[in-house]
């Protein structure tokens, strides 16, 4: 027997742990060109056991886990193969789109940043979200330019700018749980929760929209086919942005702000809409 079945089990097992975890994303994947659904989920596997390791398996040992991670995944790469099918499908989209090996560097370096801090400082809090964010965009963005270096190169900015808003909107929706069960804080150079006010809230909310502005330059010019996904990723996290920003600090340190399934239908439909002038905007 070849080593078909094998794959498609794999890629099968990426998109089940990218449903599983994250309803939202996959709506947003769904609305991909066929071509470039399965090397999205395997992108989002690999990124989200990765940070199992780091936020759920505590009572195993993280590091020793991560480490073997780590080495796994650089060892696929070169072999192209892992009896691990989370990195065996991911190492044939590294291999495949030239996935560059720096972006898998530092991912895999804020991820371990993880286990050392419950909180940043300023100089270490840019560094953390270009590993643990902005590259996970650079690698969908090398999927979708499919080998077109030329516009990769014009949407890397504007695809970290992505990146990065989604991280700092999850942080802020996430305050209370990241507190409670992982003791940090992702607040620049806050590290106490007493700390945390309507000032340095507000500070992060204006550079979110700032990238949030910068980032919708660059969808327009995205690929058709990766087009719609992709803004409609955007306009379920700008729509929790807002009702974020609504949310005075002690409601956020209480409970999490969520988006219905009702209104992610509705923000599908009409990014279905949108997305037609988008490109002319």
């Amino acid at each position: 027997m070849s080593m078909e079945l094998y794959n498609k089990t794999s890629a099968k097992i990426s998109e089940l742990i990218t449903k599983e975890y994250s309803t939202s994303f996959s709506l947003g994947i769904m609305a991909f060109n066929k071509k470039f659904r399965e090397p999205i989920y395997s992108v989002y596997g690999f990124v989200r056991l990765a940070d199992e390791i780091v936020d759920t398996f505590h009572d195993f040992e993280k590091r020793k886990l991560l480490d073997e991670f780590r080495a796994e995944t650089f060892r696929a790469i070169e072999t192209g193969f892992s009896l691990n099918p989370i990195i065996h499908t991911f190492q044939q989209v590294v291999n495949r789109y030239g996935i560059d090996l720096e972006f898998i560097e530092a991912f895999l370096n804020s991820m371990a940043m993880d286990l050392d801090n419950n909180y940043y400082e300023a100089k270490d809090y840019d560094n953390y979200i270009y590993g643990s964010a902005e590259v996970v965009g650079l690698m969908c963005l090398r999927v979708f330019c499919e080998g077109d270096r030329k516009l990769f190169d014009e949407l890397k900015s504007p695809a970290t700018a992505l990146g990065s808003a989604f991280q700092k909107v999850n942080f802020l929706r996430d305050i209370k749980s990241d507190i409670e069960e992982r003791g940090r804080i992702y607040m620049p150079g806050v590290n106490n929760f007493e700390k945390i006010d309507e000032k340095n809230k507000i500070l992060l909310e204006e550079k979110i929209a700032s990238e949030f502005t910068h980032a919708l330059e660059g969808i327009k010019k995205l690929p058709e086919g990766c087009r719609l996904g992709v803004y409609s990723a955007y306009l379920y996290y700008f729509n929790l942005f807002n009702k974020i920003k609504e949310s005075k600090v002690d409601i956020l340190l209480k409970k999490r702000v969520r988006v219905s399934n009702a209104r992610k239908l509705m923000l599908l439909t009409k990014s279905i809409i949108e997305v037609k002038v988008l490109k002319t905007c």
